[in-house]
C-alpha cells in the first residue's frame, strides 16, 4: 500500500525531485509539475572526508608484492577456491577513534590503518613498500546539496559536496593529521618508519597543511543527509520516515539522517531499514533500554 524509495543520498532527492517533490522554483525551471513544494529535498548534504598520512616502509612487510599482475591472479584464485589469502580480508582491520580537543565529548576523528597506498581511488599502484593512516573527521560542518541539471531523467544530477568550507572542518583535519603524525613516530614505528611520502615532513604550517588537505583530501564514500528527518523548514521526512505533503510514501535510506554519524553508515543504515521495517509492519516499539555513552571526563 506504499512507496518506498531506498535510493541512496544521491539517487533518492534526485527521483523526489523528477517527481515534482522539491523546491518548487527551481522544478519550476526545468518544466517539471511541482507535485508538492518540499525546499529541503537534495539539501544538507553531509559525507566524511579522508586524507592519507603515508609513509615508506623500510621493511617488505607490506601489500606492495600483491600488485604484481602474475601475483595477483594467484590471489585470485585463492580467494575463489579456498576463500582464504589477502583477498579473503579488508586489509583495514586496524583503526580507531580520538577525541582531538578538549571543545569535544565524542571521539571526532576515525583512522583507519592500511599496509599499502591508495593512489587515486586505488585506480594507480604503489612504487615501493609503504602504508598510511586514512585520517577523518566525523562531524563536518560544511553543508553541500544535489541538484538536477534538466527534467531528464538519464541525465545525472549536480552533486556538490562543499567539503571544508568551515575552519572548523580544516582545524579537524590538520589536529588529525598531526595526531597520526604522533602515532607513526612512536617508537613501535621505528623499524618500519621511512620516508614521509604525503603530506611530506615539510608541510608542517597551517597553509602547507590547508593546501593538502584541498589537494588530496578523498571521499570516504558516506554520502548521506539529503532528506533529512525532522520538523523545520528543510526537513523531507517525519518521524515515521514518510514524506511531508505525500501520502503513503517513505524514503529509508541514509538520506533521512539529520546529521552524519559518528562512523561508517553501514550499520545505521540497516538499522534504519529495520526501523522504518517495524514502522510499515506496526510492530510495538521495544521497551526503552538504559545504555552508557562516551563522555570525556
Amino acid at each position: 500500500n506504499e512507496v518506498i524509495l531506498s535510493a541512496g543520498a544521491i539517487n533518492s532527492p534526485q527521483l523526489l525531485m523528477l517527481s515534482g517533490i522539491g523546491n518548487a522554483e527551481e522544478l519550476k525551471k526545468l518544466d517539471i509539475s511541482v507535485q508538492h513544494d518540499l525546499r529541503g529535498v537534495g539539501e544538507n548534504l553531509q559525507d566524511h572526508l579522508e586524507t592519507y598520512l603515508q609513509y615508506e616502509c623500510t621493511k617488505p612487510v607490506t601489500l606492495y608484492t600483491s600488485y604484481n599482475p602474475i601475483r595477483m591472479a594467484f590471489i585470485g584464485i585463492e580467494w575463489f577456491i579456498f576463500k582464504s589469502g589477502v583477498a579473503a580480508y579488508s586489509n583495514l582491520e586496524t583503526g580507531g577513534f580520538v577525541r582531538s580537543n578538549d571543545m569535544v565529548d565524542y571521539p571526532n576523528i576515525q583512522y583507519h590503518f592500511f599496509p599499502s597506498l591508495v593512489l587515486d581511488h586505488g585506480r594507480q599502484s604503489p612504487s615501493s613498500h609503504s602504508f598510511q593512516a586514512h585520517v577523518g573527521p566525523m562531524r563536518p560542518t560544511s553543508r553541500g546539496h544535489v541538484k538536477l541539471k534538466s527534467n531528464n531523467p538519464s541525465a545525472s544530477p549536480a552533486i556538490q559536496f562543499n567539503y571544508m568550507q568551515t575552519e572548523h572542518d580544516l582545524k579537524e583535519m590538520r589536529d588529525g593529521i598531526k595526531i597520526a603524525r604522533e602515532i607513526f613516530h612512536q617508537k613501535a614505528f621505528d623499524k618500519y618508519r621511512g620516508k614521509e611520502i604525503n603530506p611530506g615532513i615539510n608541510s608542517s604550517s597551517e597553509g602547507d597543511l590547508n593546501e593538502f588537505i584541498k589537494n588530496k583530501g578523498d571521499t570516504a564514500y558516506h554520502p548521506s543527509c539529503t532528506c533529512k528527518m525532522g520538523k523545520d523548514e528543510l526537513s523531507v521526512v517525519d518521524e515515521e520516515l514518510k514524506v511531508y505533503g505525500i501520502e503513503n510514501l517513505r524514503v529509508v535510506d541514509a538520506s533521512i539522517m539529520p546529521n552524519i554519524i559518528t562512523g561508517n553508515l553501514n550499520a545505521t543504515t540497516v538499522m534504519i531499514a529495520e526501523k522504518a521495517s517495524d514502522l510499515i509492519l506496526k510492530k510495538e516499539t521495544l521497551p526503552d533500554v538504559e545504555t552508557s555513552f562516551y563522555r570525556a571526563s
